[in-house]
């Protein structure tokens, strides 16, 4: 938490009112290995709306929030998650605050909690800025945590997500799963977004869009092919693992990948058949059954993760797509939401990672990438290239 920020943290309820715990599945423990690099590994999702929501009763919604959910209130205990850490504690932040404050670049600590925190700056425009260990949680599951927070602010009851079933529940309801080959390894595709010492934060460039069309994970993707420096680059596009069991509701990360080849000036149609076909093939739930030690296809231990020198990067892009938001879920009967983004993590060995959502008739686009000399030039050009293939599709 920032040192500039203030905050006023709710004791943890009582443990026999949320006898919550979880094992630490391998997915998150992926998550573990890279914040060992130093690199925070945090997801941040901001609303921005009209109106005013109270300090007070945002706290007593995060607190009921978290008696509903109380994945967002763990803590490491060995090899599990137990829920004995603080409740996400309220931060006030001043109304002008840019994404340069420090509030948005501090790591969340998982042994000794909050795993979880809300921002809140009141001014011309009210933004609560949602941001929470991806160790613990992942899009779906903050937004879940997030819904039942403004559920709480209109005065109803929490839906909750206390299931504590980790990623083996999902290889199980997902049923026959064909093998499939790993990824080979590459030894990265040259930088494209800057060049020379970066300074450790990310660096984030947002784009409206006014278009909404279809595959847009897919456009995206052939918009980055016509920046690759060489012939080829790779991606990885997130794919959350409740689509096979719809009826769990939880909190936890249970975010697999697909790992799919980039070529120059691909064209969107073969990569969304690509995509379409690795899904209908479960290729998201066949990559938990490998040893990611044995055939990560990005980096193997600690060490070459950290032997990343910020010139060559085996993979290109991490490209997520949180759909269509209801902005509707985020209104009480005193603030009206009007924008939802996330800011993207930096990832050790990804050069960089774009999020999209769709809202009424507009993309919402973020790019973070490491900040360094030419790397906002660059990242605007990608982001150029990104607009006109949703637009031109549109």
């Amino acid at each position: 938490m920032s040192p500039t920020a203030t905050a006023t943290e709710t004791p943890a309820p009582p443990a026999a009112t949320r006898p919550y715990s979880r094992r630490i599945s391998q997915i998150e423990r992926g998550y573990l290995n890279a914040a060992a690099t130093g690199t925070p590994q945090l997801i941040q999702m901001v609303i921005e709306g009209e109106g005013r929501i109270k300090p007070d009763e945002l706290r007593a919604a995060v607190r009921a929030a978290t008696l509903a959910g109380p994945g967002l209130a763990v803590r490491r205990r060995g090899a599990a998650w137990r829920a004995d850490g603080p409740v996400p504690p309220v931060v006030g932040l001043p109304s002008a605050a840019g994404f340069d404050h420090p509030f948005f670049h501090g790591d969340l600590d998982v042994v000794a909690g909050p795993v979880c925190e809300v921002g809140l700056a009141e001014g011309p425009v009210t933004r609560l800025v949602f941001r929470a260990s991806h160790i613990v949680t992942d899009g779906r599951g903050l937004r879940n945590w997030i819904e039942d927070v403004f559920r709480a602010l209109r005065g109803e009851e929490p839906v909750g997500a206390a299931a504590t079933v980790d990623d083996t529940h999902f290889r199980t309801a997902a049923g026959t799963v064909p093998a499939a080959p790993a990824p080979a390894r590459v030894e990265g595709f040259p930088a494209v977004l800057g060049h020379g010492a970066a300074d450790g934060t990310p660096l984030w460039l947002r784009r409206s869009v006014p278009a909404c069309p279809s595959a847009v994970t897919a456009r995206v993707a052939a918009a980055v092919s016509r920046r690759l420096g060489t012939e080829s680059g790779r991606l990885i596009v997130p794919v959350d693992l409740r689509r096979h069991d719809r009826s769990v509701r939880s909190t936890a990360n249970l975010t697999s990948q697909l790992v799919l080849d980039l070529h120059r000036n691909d064209r969107w149609n073969r990569l969304h058949s690509q995509l379409l076909g690795a899904m209908l093939r479960k290729r998201e739930v066949a990559v938990l059954d490998r040893d990611f030690l044995r055939s990560n296809p990005f980096a193997n231990s600690l060490r070459e993760a950290r032997e990343l020198d910020g010139s060559r990067f085996p993979c290109t892009a991490i490209l997520t797509d949180h759909g269509r938001i209801d902005t509707e879920l985020y209104r009480t009967d005193r603030f009206r939401p009007t924008d939802y983004f996330t800011l993207p993590m930096l990832v050790p060995y990804a050069e960089m990672f774009l999020s999209t959502c769709q809202i009424g008739d507009r993309t919402e686009l973020t790019l973070s990438c490491r900040n360094r000399p030419g790397a906002a030039e660059a990242a605007e050009a990608v982001l150029d290239e990104v607009e006109r293939g949703l637009v031109d599709a549109d």
